[in-house]
C-alpha cells in the first residue's frame, strides 16, 4: 500500500511538472473544445457527478486522463487522473499528463473499484484548482 502511495504521489508530481502545453485560458470554462468530449455523452454516467463535477476527457488519453472537471457554472474546478492499480503495480508509468490549470490548491487521492470508462480498480488523483473547488464539485 505504501508503495502504491509513492507511485501515485510521483504521478502527481510528474504531471504538475511535465504538463502538456495548452492554452489554459480555453479550458477555464465548459466546454473545453476539441479534442475533449463530455464523458456523459459517451458513457452511461450522469452529466454531473457529485464530488467530481461535469467531466470532459480527450479519448486518446484514456484511461489516465486528464479528466477536466467543471462545476455547475461551467468553471474548471479540478483535473482528475484515473490510473489503474494493476498497471501501476506492473510498472506502467503515466508520464507527461496534461493539467487543466497550473494553479493547484489541494490534491485528493483515493481508491475506486471501477466504473464505466475505467472498469479496473484504480486510483483517482484529483487536483483542485482553487480553495472553493472541492465544495463546488460536492454539490
Amino acid at each position: 500500500m505504501i508503495k502504491q502511495f509513492f507511485l501515485i504521489s510521483s504521478l502527481v508530481l510528474a504531471s504538475a511538472t511535465l504538463a502538456n502545453a495548452h492554452d489554459e485560458e480555453t479550458l477555464r470554462q465548459s466546454p473545453p473544445g476539441d479534442p475533449y468530449v463530455q464523458v456523459s455523452d459517451v458513457l452511461p454516467l450522469p452529466e454531473f457527478i457529485p464530488g467530481l463535477g461535469t467531466l470532459f476527457v480527450d479519448p486518446e488519453t484514456l484511461p489516465a486522463g486528464p479528466f477536466l472537471a467543471y462545476d455547475h457554472d461551467g468553471k474548471l474546478s479540478a483535473t482528475i487522473y484515473m490510473t489503474p492499480l494493476k498497471d501501476l503495480q506492473g510498472g506502467i508509468a503515466y508520464d507527461g499528463l496534461g493539467i487543466g490549470s497550473h494553479e493547484v490548491s489541494s490534491v485528493d487521492i483515493y481508491y475506486n473499484a471501477g466504473h464505466p470508462g475505467v472498469e479496473k480498480p484504480h486510483a483517482h488523483v484529483v487536483l483542485f484548482h482553487d480553495a472553493d473547488a472541492k465544495g463546488r464539485l460536492a454539490q
